[in-house]
């Protein structure tokens, strides 16, 4: 069940997203939620400098790796703008964070992606669960996932 809170950091989700296109990166952007209920990091996309990994989720599960402890980790939940890739729903596995809350989907993705005729993605898109089974997902949630749908439309258009 999505609540307040969850819609809360969805919405900042978003506008992180926005803010990396607007910077020239791909819309992508995520929080990390503390047991506390505290914002412990939020990142957005920063491949645009040619390094394809840096990827907000992973970026933040290196912190939490660093930062938290192994409880701690287990008990945060992750919001993102859009469903993991391979590479992060690995690392946030390997690290032992908590569930996932996504707005749009990997198989949306994909979708709008080609309906704009864009390159198709080097890695295999596959779910978290196919990736990282262990993991708590929740998504997409609309109408988040339309307004990142209109993010990548931007972005390609």
């Amino acid at each position: 069940m999505i609540g307040d809170d969850d819609r809360a950091h969805l919405r900042r989700c978003v506008e992180l997203a926005a803010e990396a296109l607007g910077a020239g990166d791909e819309p992508f952007g995520s929080v990390l939620v503390g047991p506390d209920g505290r914002v412990r990091g939020e990142d957005h996309n920063r491949v645009a400098g040619g390094d394809a990994t840096r990827h907000p989720e992973f970026a933040l599960a290196r912190w939490a790796a660093a930062e938290m402890t192994p409880a701690e980790r287990a008990a945060s939940t992750v919001y993102t703008s859009g469903e993991h890739c391979p590479m992060c729903a690995a690392a946030h596995g390997w690290v032992g964070l908590g569930p996932i809350v996504y707005a749009s989907s990997a198989a949306q993705l994909t979708g709008w992606l080609a309906e704009l005729g864009a390159p198709p993605a080097p890695v295999r898109p596959l779910s978290i669960s196919e990736v990282a089974p262990g993991v708590r997902v929740t998504g997409p949630v609309p109408p988040f996932d339309d307004e990142v749908r209109a993010l990548h439309r931007l972005r390609f258009t």
